[in-house]
């Protein structure tokens, strides 16, 4: 074959590439302005149909489903309020939900990942000990105060406990609008737990004090 023509093939091959690698990456990004979540919250494809444009207000921009506190009346001391394109719908195509946490003195926010979502979390009152785990088991955790700001790596164990003498409040942003939510602690650590899992439990929360202190003083 002539080297020319054998240049020619592979330019093209490759200018093909980049301009199909561009056409996919561009499905990802909004196609319009808003795309309010329709009434109807059936996932369609990767997403949630839109509703019409005529029927959009600024009311589908907001959401107050994070502006009072959780029950926090359970074993964990703590609860979690989630709010994503399923009940917000100005989140859909954007990639974002946000969440509220609340812990009560002693609380903790079960070890969870996020398989779709990386998230960065800011302590809006309060102490609070945070941290995630690798895939090689390291723990990555520090005690944080009000303004302090932390992120946790997509798909990686995390985790928040109450190291303060009030409640804590706590919020993140989260970069998908459906993060998925899995925890194994919820089968180690059931909401009404018997005496074993409750031990355990308390054990762990020692831990991660203990592991947090020792941080701190050799830092």
């Amino acid at each position: 074959m002539n080297p020319n023509r054998a240049l020619r093939i592979v330019s093209f091959i490759v200018s093909s590439i980049t301009f199909f690698e561009v056409l996919v990456a561009a499905d990802n990004e909004n196609l319009e302005d808003v795309c309010p979540t329709a009434a109807s919250t059936a996932l369609f494809i990767n997403g949630y149909p839109c509703k019409s444009y005529a029927n959009t207000s600024a009311s589908d921009f907001k959401s107050s489903k994070l502006s009072t506190p959780g029950d926090m009346d359970n074993f964990h001391r703590s609860a979690v309020t989630l709010a994503t394109a399923a009940d917000f719908p100005g989140l859909n195509t954007l990639g974002l939900s946000v969440a509220r946490f609340d812990i009560e003195v002693d609380g903790l926010v079960v070890p969870h990942s996020h398989p779709r979502s990386a998230e960065m979390m800011y302590v809006s009152k309060g102490v609070v000990i945070a941290g995630f785990i690798d895939t090689e088991t390291n723990l990555f955790q520090k005690r944080m105060r009000e303004g302090e700001v932390m992120v946790f790596p997509r798909g990686l164990l995390h985790f928040c406990l109450n190291d303060g003498f009030e409640a804590a409040t706590v919020f993140s942003v989260l970069n998908s609008q459906n993060p998925g939510w899995v925890s194994i602690a919820s089968a180690l650590f059931p909401s009404q737990p018997n005496v074993d899992d409750a031990d355990v439990v308390n054990k762990l929360r020692t831990r991660l004090i203990a592991s947090s202190m020792g941080s701190h003083l050799r830092g």
